[in-house]
């Protein structure tokens, strides 16, 4: 038994030959002959434990090299590069980035002496830059998809006209509607400087001599050129879309006139108003919007009044029809004088005519485009201007330094009253032949009409500089342009025309848009001839044909 044993025992090296075969090719595929079923199962057996016990260390080796890693990461992360010192030519950022995390450190050994930038302030510049980006790209938290969708009529609803770029827009996209609200909100409202995240400041050390430090000169420069934003403004600002108004007693209710108005005007007292027309009578009436009792009546015998007009000082009333003559109402010594014909002149008709702000100079129309100037003084001719066309409207500036006139050849002029030149003379664009022209009690706007029925609204120093575009061309009278009228405070520009029915327009000026809501929808302005603002602006008195001088409470206007 034994030696049977001893014949069939396998040497120890063909042992382990057979389990490196079995290893590699445990089922004899090759045609060799097939081992034992036992010895294949012990030597599978040995070579999985190998083989895990193999994995297991490169396991092992893996977490120990990864935690080597961690731990050098968090080193650098709160002492510095103390594994990667810099080296000459290599880039600082490019080391940082393999060793380091994106997070900026705490603070940095900075080894390299030439280095232009640290590892923190390179980290920093980079945090404020993508900031900024940020801030740039914000979007909205959520969009309403039904903006696209929706459409507005923005020219049906009063309030919304505003928002219109053309005459003639009407339907826009929701997200247009929402983004000219916001603008004009934005306008409304504009924000303060402080408030501008986007403003640059300039620290206190900068050297004085460099150009940024010197920014802020032309800011002062604005400032001080104009005092029109430092003054306080007496009130609100007037909206457009519709004027909050009410009818009152007829201002000559206790004494009508007989023809045609032809003159309405405030006193600067407010409470005074004189009327003048066709049947010859010049009357006083004391405003109270209740009563509105006359005070006194002139009958001047030998002139239908086409114009009568207080001093701006209040001392006289200066009365004129088309007579080569004229009359002057002293309030003071209850007087009336009359002057005329001027001398040296052949003017058959002096019934249109202009009083300076200061009280100073009347201006009258005369023959052949020749303007005269007569001293309320002595009411002497004092000076002649000579246009290249007829003249048939005037207007002194709110100075009292210009006088602007117009007539038949299209063009506006501005005269130097000092030294009685021309100083500018301008085409009014689309214009024929000018018929009406006023200028705005406070600013530089002044608006030009014509027999068309346009009516031009400029800048003066844009006009003057050049510029021939008017601010705003309003279209809506359709036949001569007879009178206008700004308010005390330029919002309102009154015009009319003598030929239409209830041809009478207020419009917006800050918007250039026409009150919605006037004329007023009983249509019972007749035909209108004249108006006047109260010095306040509560009242508003229109003159019309019918003898009547209709009166009107603003009620944005809190004082008469």
């Amino acid at each position: 038994m034994v030696d049977l044993i001893s014949q069939n025992a396998v040497p120890k090296d063909r042992v382990e030959k057979s389990k490196r075969t079995a290893y590699d090719e445990p089922s004899g595929i090759d045609g060799s002959e097939p081992i034992d079923d036992g010895l294949v199962s012990d030597l599978q057996k040995v070579a999985s434990h190998r083989k895990r016990k193999k994995e297991r260390k490169e396991d092992n080796k893996k977490v120990e090299i990864e935690q080597e890693r961690e731990m050098k990461n968090l080193e650098n992360f709160l002492f510095g590069s103390l594994y990667s010192p810099t080296e000459f030519g290599k880039d600082e950022d490019e080391e940082v980035r393999q060793e380091v995390d994106d997070s900026a450190a705490m603070f940095f050994v900075d080894r390299s002496a030439n280095s232009a930038l640290s590892v923190y302030e390179g980290d920093v510049d980079s945090a404020e830059t993508s900031d900024e980006e940020d801030a740039k790209q914000k979007k909205p938290v959520w969009i309403d998809e039904e903006e696209e969708r929706t459409s507005v009529n923005i020219a049906k609803v009063n309030r919304l006209r505003k928002l219109r770029k053309e005459e003639d827009e009407s339907v826009i996209s929701g997200s247009a509607y929402v983004s000219r609200l916001r603008a004009h909100h934005a306008k409304l409202n504009p924000g303060t400087e402080w408030a501008n995240l986007e403003r640059n400041y300039h620290s206190d050390d900068e050297d004085s001599d460099d150009e940024e430090g010197y920014t802020g000169v032309e800011g002062i420069t604005d400032i001080l050129r104009t005092d029109e934003d430092l003054v306080v403004k007496s009130g609100p600002k007037l909206l457009p879309g519709l004027l909050e108004y009410s009818r009152l007693v007829d201002a000559n209710a206790e004494e009508p006139s007989g023809g045609p108005i032809n003159s309405v005007q405030f006193h600067r007292n407010t409470q005074l108003l004189l009327t003048g027309g066709l049947d010859r009578r010049l009357r006083f009436f004391q405003i109270d919007g209740k009563r509105n009792t006359k005070i006194q009546s002139i009958f001047i015998d030998d002139c239908p009044i086409r114009k009568a007009s207080f001093l701006p000082d209040g001392s006289a009333v200066i009365v004129s029809g088309r007579r080569k003559f004229f009359y002057s109402f002293d309030l003071v010594k209850a007087k009336v004088d009359k002057i005329g014909p001027l001398t040296g002149r052949e003017e058959k008709s002096l019934e249109v005519f202009e009083i300076s702000p200061d009280s100073d100079t009347i201006a009258f129309l005369g023959n052949e485009g020749y303007i005269l100037l007569v001293s309320t003084k002595t009411k002497e001719l004092i000076g002649t201007l000579k246009l290249n066309g007829t003249v048939r409207s005037l207007a002194f500036t709110n100075d009292g330094r210009q006088l602007l006139s117009s007539g038949g050849d299209g063009q506006i002029y501005h005269w130097d009253l000092r030294t009685r030149a021309c100083v500018h003379k301008g085409v009014d664009e689309g214009c024929i032949n000018g018929t009406s022209l006023c200028t705005s009690p406070s600013g530089n706007l002044f608006a030009a009409g014509s027999d068309s029925g346009i009516v031009n609204v400029y800048n003066r120093d844009d006009f003057l500089g050049g510029k021939r575009k008017p601010t705003k061309t309003i279209e809506n009278l359709t036949t001569k342009v007879d009178f206008m009228k700004f308010n005390h405070d330029a919002q309102i520009l009154a015009i009319c025309s003598s030929m239409k029915k209830n041809s009478l327009k207020l419009v917006h000026v800050p918007s250039f848009t026409v009150f919605s809501n006037w004329p007023p929808s009983n249509r019972t302005l007749h035909y209108p001839r004249c108006i006047d603002f109260s010095p306040h602006g509560g009242f508003m008195a229109m003159g019309n044909a019918g003898g009547k001088v209709l009166l009107y409470k603003l009620h944005h206007y809190h004082n008469s």
